[in-house]
């Protein structure tokens, strides 16, 4: 039997059996789905993070009393033992760091920002040196960022995004403005370029203040710095730059030669690595689930053959009567069970990246399709159909014709 001849009897008899055909789809569909979702967002996600939030640039580094990606519950608990670190750490390290180009320092709140009646919550109140702007490439749209001036004065100004503006300060120019942030009254000077969101939140609910204002107003002990650097653009700068902010930092934390360090160095392929980590471990489990849907889906496939040779038995004798193979009566239900299992795979593949892009026009979460997914999972689930209807497909084959022609329902 030619094998385009067996594709058009396998779909034949699926279409006699439409109900039937759908119920034995939903496992395969479901598994097959779930795959091309998880791939989808993974992907997208992975793309979104090494280009918004983890791109630091191959010449940055920062440290830090613990790391902001910590999974290790230990770890996470001795790390909180750690000592913060404060201005004199950040100050030490730009004197000590030769082959750097600029240092900064960081740290931030979870604040409330008022003006007149209105105000705005969840606002991420940032402390910075003059040089972070720098570091991290931060534009305005008016305005000024902060300078040293600001910081040596402890004069309350603030950078507000542009959530701040269209909240409490619409149809007004910003720049003079006053705000309070959790009591605390400063003047606008400069607002942030609008960067959208990240990850479905907003990324433009931010101020920055300097951080000796931050640092007086919130306490000095409260939250630990982070020290940003970033090297010059000559030899080997990176490494270099990072040893001698370590080298100042272990004398100062008084680090025992030998011992490891009381606190983290990370660049934006460390930071990038412990993320793809974290994202295998999620992708790998969730694969898994999917894994159990498509062996129920390929069990119930099974069945169903199974259920299709014993209706069909008569069928089968009078084709082997007419001179049929046992390859072709083999060829006719494997490809029948293949032709099952990949429509479910093609209906899975559709449903999983339209769930995506629901999910993307929803909620923001980022999604990326990858044409190696959909091939992927269209294989897995041909592979799931043939792998179940290997059996059913024999017990076909291998029916003696008289019998099968004695044979009633």
């Amino acid at each position: 039997m030619h094998f385009l001849e067996s594709v058009r009897i396998a779909l034949r008899s699926l279409w006699a059996n439409k109900l039937r055909s759908a119920l034995t789809l939903l496992g395969v569909v479901i598994g097959v789905a779930a795959v091309i979702a998880v791939v989808t967002f993974v992907s997208g996600i992975n793309d979104y993070v090494a280009k918004k939030i983890f791109n630091l640039g191959a010449d940055v580094f920062i440290v830090s009393k613990m790391s902001p990606v910590e999974t290790n519950p230990e770890h996470y608990l001795e790390a909180e033992k750690r000592k913060n670190f404060a201005l004199d750490d950040y100050q030490a390290v730009l004197e000590a760091c030769r082959h750097c180009d600029a240092v900064g320092a960081r740290v931030y709140a979870i604040g409330k920002v008022k003006r007149n009646e209105q105000s705005i919550s969840d606002t991420i109140v940032q402390g910075i040196t003059p040089s972070i702007a720098t570091i991290l490439d931060t534009d305005l749209t008016s305005g000024r960022m902060i300078n040293d001036t600001d910081l040596n004065n402890h004069t309350q100004v603030a950078v507000v995004g542009t959530d701040i503006v269209e909240h409490l300060m619409a149809g007004s120019d910003p720049l003079g403005q006053e705000i309070h942030v959790d009591g605390w009254t400063y003047q606008v000077i400069g607002v942030g370029k609008k960067k959208g969101k990240t990850l479905g939140q907003s990324a433009d609910n931010y101020i920055m203040i300097p951080v000796t204002v931050y640092l007086k107003q919130y306490g000095e002990h409260t939250d630990s710095l982070r020290i940003w650097g970033k090297a010059t653009a000559t030899g080997n700068p990176l490494e270099q730059a990072i040893d001698e902010a370590r080298v100042v930092l272990r004398a100062r934390r008084h680090d025992a030669p030998g011992k490891p360090d009381s606190f983290e160095v990370e660049t934006n392929a460390s930071l990038l690595s412990i993320w793809g980590d974290l994202s295998n471990t999620f992708f790998m489990a969730t694969i898994g689930i999917a894994a159990v849907s498509l062996v129920v889906g390929g069990i119930v496939i099974m069945n169903i053959m199974l259920v299709s040779v014993t209706e069909r038995t008569r069928e089968i004798g009078i084709r082997k009567a007419l001179g049929a193979r046992r390859e072709d009566v083999l060829m006719q239900f494997l490809v029948e069970s293949l032709m099952l299992a990949l429509i479910g795979g093609l209906l899975g593949v559709l449903s999983g990246v339209m769930v995506a892009l629901g999910v993307t026009a929803l909620i923001g979460m980022p999604s990326s399709i990858k044409l190696w997914a959909v091939a992927a999972g269209l294989l897995v689930a041909a592979s799931v159909g043939v792998f179940f209807g290997v059996y059913p497909a024999r017990k076909a084959a291998r029916l003696d014709p008289i019998v099968a022609l004695r044979f009633e329902m």
